[in-house]
C-alpha cells in the first residue's frame, strides 16, 4: 500500500472517531434558566424531548425538592396541556418576605390533551417562576416521562461524583452564587445536553471538549495526507 493511500486510511479512520466523539448523548428531560443565583428567583424551562419512535408522551412529572423547597412557585399554561402543582407539608418550615410557610409544591404533573401530546421526533418546554432559590450549588429535579404505550421514563438518578453521566440522569440545575459571597459562581443552566425536534443535540462542557478533540484530530490527519501527497509528488518526479 503507497504512502498516499496509507495516510487516506488513516483520515477516514480519525473521521469515524470524530463523529463518534461529537455523537450526542441519549435526549432526556433537562431544565435550564438564563439565570439562577443562589437566593433569587427564575425563570426555569424543563425541555421534554420524545425518545420513542412509535409512542407520544402523554404526561410529564416534575418533582421538585422537599429538602430545599421553594416557597413561590408559578406556573406558564402550555397549550393543550393540563397541569397540577401539588403541595405537601413541610418537615421543617420555611420562611419568606417575613411569613413563615409550613407548606410548598413539590410536584408538578403536565398532562396532555387531545392531540397536544409530544410525539416522535419532537420535545415540548415547559416553563415555572421558582424562588427564592436555596443556598446550594444544584437543584435536583426527578422526573417521570409517560408514553402513549404505558411506558414510563423515569429521570430520578442523581450527579456522580466522579462527574459521568449516570444511565437515567435527573434533571439539574447549577446555581450561581449572589454576587459578595464566598463561593464560587456556577454556571446557569443545565450541564446534560438537549435535543431539539430534529434531533440535533445543543452542546454542553463534553461535547465543547468532544469537538476540540475531534476537530484536532482532524487537523492532523489534513496534514498527514498532504505530507504523503507530497512525498508522492517528489518519489514521481524523482523517477
Amino acid at each position: 500500500m503507497s504512502l498516499l493511500k496509507r495516510s487516506a486510511a488513516v483520515a477516514g479512520m480519525v473521521t469515524a472517531l470524530t463523529l463518534v466523539l461529537a455523537a450526542p448523548a441519549s435526549a432526556h428531560v433537562t431544565v435550564n434558566a438564563s439565570t439562577a443565583v443562589q437566593g433569587g428567583y427564575a425563570k426555569v424551562t424543563f425541555r421534554v424531548p420524545n425518545e420513542s419512535d412509535t409512542a407520544s408522551t402523554t404526561k410529564v412529572e416534575i418533582n421538585l425538592p422537599a429538602d430545599t423547597p421553594f416557597a413561590s412557585v408559578s406556573l406558564k399554561p402550555v397549550a393543550g396541556w393540563t397541569m397540577a402543582p401539588v403541595k405537601s407539608k413541610l418537615a421543617k418550615p420555611i420562611e419568606a418576605h417575613g411569613t413563615k410557610i409550613d407548606e410548598a409544591v413539590t410536584k408538578i404533573t403536565w398532562t396532555a390533551a387531545g392531540d397536544a401530546a409530544i410525539k416522535p421526533g419532537q420535545f415540548q418546554e415547559f416553563d415555572v417562576s421558582l424562588g427564592p432559590l436555596p443556598q446550594v450549588p444544584q437543584v435536583v429535579f426527578k422526573a417521570l416521562q409517560t408514553y402513549s404505550d404505558g411506558n414510563i421514563v423515569r429521570w430520578i438518578d442523581e450527579p456522580t461524583t466522579d462527574g459521568t453521566e449516570p444511565e437515567s440522569p435527573a434533571p439539574v440545575l447549577k446555581l450561581a452564587a449572589a454576587a459578595g459571597a464566598d463561593a464560587p459562581a456556577a454556571a446557569t443552566s443545565s450541564t446534560a445536553p438537549t435535543v431539539s425536534a430534529a434531533g440535533a443535540a445543543e452542546p454542553d462542557g463534553n461535547g465543547t471538549w468532544a469537538g476540540i478533540v475531534g476537530i484536532g484530530l482532524g487537523l492532523a490527519a489534513l496534514v498527514l495526507g498532504l505530507l504523503a501527497y507530497r512525498r508522492s509528488g517528489q518519489s514521481t518526479a524523482g523517477q
